[in-house]
C-alpha cells in the first residue's frame, strides 16, 4: 500500500485518531472494557449475554469507511500484495494477537494510555516484528 502524500491531510488523520481515542475512552468509561478489537471480535465468536457493545463497536469499524466514502468521495488505495499474501498475513496477525494476548488497539492504544508495562513490551515487540518483516520482504527478498 502506498500513501498519496499529495492528497494526505493531517486534519483527517487527527480526526480519525481522536475518534479512535474517544471510542476507546467511552467503552472503558461506560462498560469497563478495553477497546481491543481482537478481544471484542473473539467474544462475538463465543455468543453470550453482554456482547452488545462488541457488536456495535465492530459494526462501527465496518461502517465507518463507507460513511467516509460518502462524505469525502473517492479514496485511492493501491495494495501491492496478492490475495494469498493478504490471507496469510491476516492469519498471522490473528495468531499473533492470540499469542500476545491482544492486538495493536488493545495494547498500543488502550494499554499504553494506562501506562501498562506489559502493553509497552507487546507494542515494541509487534512493531519490531513488523519492521523486520518489511525489511526482509522488501529489501532482502524484493517482494
Amino acid at each position: 500500500m502506498q500513501i498519496d502524500w499529495v492528497a494526505f491531510t493531517p486534519g483527517t488523520a487527527l480526526a480519525g485518531g481522536m475518534l479512535i481515542g474517544l471510542a476507546a475512552a467511552l467503552l472503558m468509561l461506560f462498560n469497563g472494557r478495553i477497546a481491543g478489537i481482537s478481544g471484542l471480535l473473539g467474544r462475538l465468536l463465543q455468543p453470550q449475554a453482554g456482547n452488545g457493545e462488541g457488536l456495535l463497536f465492530i459494526a462501527g469499524l465496518l461502517l465507518a469507511p463507507w460513511l467516509y466514502l460518502l462524505l469525502a468521495g473517492e479514496v485511492r488505495v493501491q495494495i501491492e500484495a496478492g490475495p494469498l499474501g493478504l490471507m496469510v498475513a491476516g492469519l498471522l496477525v490473528g495468531f499473533g494477537s492470540r499469542l500476545g494476548s491482544g492486538c495493536t488497539s488493545g495494547h498500543g492504544v488502550c494499554g499504553l494510555a494506562r501506562l501498562s508495562a506489559r502493553s509497552l513490551v507487546a507494542t515494541l515487540s509487534f512493531m519490531a516484528a513488523g519492521f523486520a518483516c518489511v525489511f526482509v520482504l522488501r529489501h532482502l527478498l524484493g517482494v
